[in-house]
């Protein structure tokens, strides 16, 4: 159940065509862990009244077939000023006792340390500075919003430019509005890394830019959402990229698990799943259509839930460039015994969706798309998982699962499909084995 108004549309998207054998990222903001490639920034508004929203001239598209398969450059980054370099240290005995008090005193290229050694109840306000960092270090610290809202929008009002987050928890955020955000973006390219957004109104709202690139990994969503199906795990506005990997969302109240209007979508290595506390929607919900990568995933509907279908495609409109959509060795179970779509492909979209290698358990019919591209999936009630019960999703040797997928060409830009990495709980990666015949769903037997 899905009730969100449409945003103002953006044109002249800035797309971040990504290499998916390298999954590569793109933008311009901070560097990532050093066995993953450069995670850049992005930018968000978010889901409010029009005149809330950010209508800035958007940058020209780049043309997809000037990029490699392999090594393809990232979109335009912004210009980078004389950085400050300075570090903040927040915390007990620190210069500073609360994050807001580093953010008012930062300058640009700041880094922000906040020691989890802290308290930092009802801590919130609008952070304005540029290519900052902002970290937890001893630990995750705490943000609780505890009834307070910075500017009538959430607890972190990000304005500024190619920020980076890593290691924050974040909870508590409420606005009249309902739709109050952990983390409301109003700059531009943002990157989250490591950390755990949960029991906010929004985990995350952006805005609508078109320009902006925004890479979450390694991070937890969880129970976020008002519970009018307004609002959700996360939302990503009309922006020109996400990159979504290695994250763990679960358990939206009433909304989706992920939702994302952005150009393109790169949804990859990641587990969408219930523990049995909340009552999700969609698990992944791709409005207006776009390009959208989705592979690797383990992607899981509750039985209790809001709406019987797990991924959805282009159902609200098609005002995105682009209707391509991979669905390509994600392992999809259905806990719902009368009835699901695990694809939802929305009626406008006309170019055939490429559906390959993918595990479909449980019960429902694959795609609502007579037009799609099946190739090599496994549908059955359940699927001959090592154990189900323990999510140990790895084929059993010998059976359907285990070397009978089929061979994944480049896309029509030269982008390959090939998984190299699988999720692992929680909120992490492995390599992908490679070992005879790929097999079908998420993982690969050794």
């Amino acid at each position: 159940m899905d009730r969100v108004k449409d945003h103002r549309k953006t044109t002249g998207h800035v797309i971040c065509i990504k290499a998916l054998l390298l999954l590569t990222a793109c933008g311009g903001g901070g560097s990532s862990p050093s066995d993953t490639t450069q995670a850049e920034a992005a930018s968000h508004v978010a889901e409010a009244s029009p005149t809330d929203l950010d209508t800035s001239p958007a940058q020209s598209p780049v043309n997809p077939s000037t990029l490699s398969a392999l090594s393809p450059p990232p979109a335009p980054s912004p210009s980078r000023p004389e950085l400050d370099a300075t570090v903040l240290s927040v915390g007990p005995g620190k210069a500073y006792a609360t994050p807001c008090a580093a953010f008012a005193a930062a300058g640009d290229g700041s880094i922000i340390e906040i020691d989890a050694a802290g308290s930092y109840v009802g801590d919130v306000c609008g952070i304005t500075r540029n290519n900052l960092t902002i970290r937890g270090i001893n630990g995750r610290p705490k943000i609780d919003a505890n009834g307070k809202n910075a500017m009538g929008k959430g607890s972190w009002v990000v304005s500024g430019s190619n920020t980076t987050i890593e290691n924050i928890e974040m909870y508590g955020a409420r606005v009249p509005d309902k739709n109050g955000a952990a983390i409301r973006l109003d700059g531009k390219h943002l990157t989250l890394r490591g950390s755990y957004l949960h029991d906010n109104e929004n985990g995350i709202l952006t805005n609508n830019d078109g320009v902006s690139n925004v890479v979450i990994e390694y991070t937890e969503f969880a129970n976020n959402g008002y519970g009018d199906g307004y609002s959700h795990n996360l939302y990503v506005g009309h922006v020109a990229s996400l990159v979504f990997r290695f994250n763990y969302s679960h358990d939206a109240k009433v909304g989706h698990n992920l939702k994302s209007r952005a150009a393109v979508n790169t949804i990859a290595y990641n587990r969408f799943s219930s523990d049995g506390s909340g009552s999700p929607s969609y698990e992944i919900d791709l409005p207006d259509a776009g390009t959208a990568y989705v592979i690797g995933n383990v992607i899981q509907q509750p039985s209790n839930n809001q709406n019987p279908s797990l991924l959805s495609f282009g159902a609200e409109s098609t005002s995105n460039d682009e209707q391509k959509l991979y669905v390509v060795n994600n392992t999809f179970l259905n806990d719902n015994a009368t009835q699901g779509t695990f694809i939802n492909i929305g009626s406008g979209v006309t170019r055939p969706a490429l559906i390959q290698n993918n595990v479909f358990a449980g019960v429902g019919r694959v795609t609502t798309h007579s037009s799609a591209v099946l190739r090599t999936n496994y549908n059955a009630v359940s699927a001959p998982f090592t154990n189900r019960s323990s999510y140990d999703l790895r084929p059993q040797t010998g059976l359907a699962l285990h070397n009978s997928g089929s061979t994944l060409e480049l896309t029509d830009t030269g982008v390959s499909l090939a998984p190299v990495f699988q999720y692992r709980h929680p909120t992490s990666k492995e390599a992908r084995p490679a070992a005879g015949l790929i097999d079908i769903g998420a993982y690969e037997l050794p």
